[in-house]
């Protein structure tokens, strides 16, 4: 064996080794702040929903300051809980009166009431005194956001990549916006970065729920109307798209994925300007790389199976070392 495959076996068992220690660090520092038992089953929670749902952003935000960190599993959580709030309800009623829930929690979360919720409890222990300000209106936003897309009549998708990414803004660079004040970073080079970064990640997130939202409901809601247009996706008197695997989808997958290409290589490109400790917040870039990347190699075709295997369509642990490779560099 070679001396460079050695030392990658120990970076890799390094890698693995060093996630769980940087959770029980996360944990251990609000104990030692501190925190109840009630707190800290609360963050538990948080970061479990974020390693099961969203693995890809955990492993990022395990490269956090721990006292920044635990803001952002319980900011990330929230995220998971309004976003699964439609997928989870056989009613779209029910899955909007979730979303609405949720407006009423994050008033009475930021107004010092209790809700009894470990997400909600986990955020408004984040507020607390040994915390940094977190805003409240970027995830009103959020909310917001997602009941006016759960009330779309039909289904329908948006009419222009303008309206997308508005949507992409509103429930991903909310998220970012709120970490970077969790990590204390007040810059406007930073916001610049994450807006852009939060568009790029929120279309190749719905990119990426294709297939999901197909099986689920039989159609594609959040294709561009002038987009599915362009490439003869809709048919003369009909309101939805034509989602059977064709290069006339594929091409229409390419068109959004290169506007949030456009976005990251935005985002990048700010990277002189941003100050130290908002880089590890913007580390989801790295997903945003390697799901393009994927996406490229499928062909622009959202429903090849490759594009589900492991994180963002790589190995676990080639995505693990993605991560730790951009921190150790301080790069996104």
């Amino acid at each position: 064996m070679s001396v460079s495959s050695s030392l990658l076996r120990l970076r890799c068992r390094a890698v693995v080794r060093g996630e769980e220690g940087a959770l029980k660090e996360a944990m251990s520092g609000l104990s030692a702040a501190g925190g109840s038992a009630g707190a800290r089953a609360a963050f538990s929670y948080c970061a479990r929903q974020v390693r099961t749902y969203e693995y890809h952003h955990y492993l990022c935000l395990l490269r956090l300051p721990p006292a920044a960190r635990q803001a952002a599993f319980a900011l990330r959580a929230f995220n998971i809980e309004t976003a699964k709030a439609m997928d989870t309800s056989s009613n779209p009623r029910t899955g909007l009166m979730r979303l609405l829930w949720w407006q009423e929690a994050l008033d009475k979360v930021f107004s010092g009431r209790p809700v009894e919720h470990p997400v909600a409890q986990a955020l408004s222990s984040s507020l607390g005194s040994e915390q940094r300000v977190i805003s409240k209106r970027w995830l009103k936003r959020s909310v917001e956001a997602r009941v006016s897309d759960a009330q779309r009549e039909r289904g329908e998708p948006p009419e222009t990549m303008a309206e997308m990414e508005r949507y992409a803004e509103n429930t991903q660079s909310g998220i970012l916006y709120s970490i970077l004040q969790a990590a204390g970073v007040r810059s406007a080079a930073a916001d610049h970065a994450a807006s852009h970064l939060g568009k790029a990640s929120g279309l190749l997130l719905l990119l990426k729920a294709f297939p999901y939202h197909l099986g689920r409901t039989g159609r594609i809601t959040h294709l561009p109307r002038e987009v599915a247009e362009k490439h003869g996706l809709v048919a003369a008197g009909s309101r939805d798209v034509a989602v059977e695997p064709s290069e006339k989808f594929s091409e229409a997958v390419f068109e959004v994925a290169a506007a949030a290409n456009a976005h990251l290589q935005r985002a990048r490109e700010l990277r002189g300007s941003v100050p130290p400790p908002a880089l590890p917040v913007l580390l989801p870039a790295v997903a945003a790389q390697v799901f393009l990347d994927s996406l490229r190699r499928a062909g622009f075709d959202v429903f090849d199976p490759r594009l589900a295997r492991g994180v963002m369509g790589v190995s676990p642990l080639w995505f693990q070392m993605k991560v730790a490779w951009h921190a150790w560099r301080s790069s996104y």
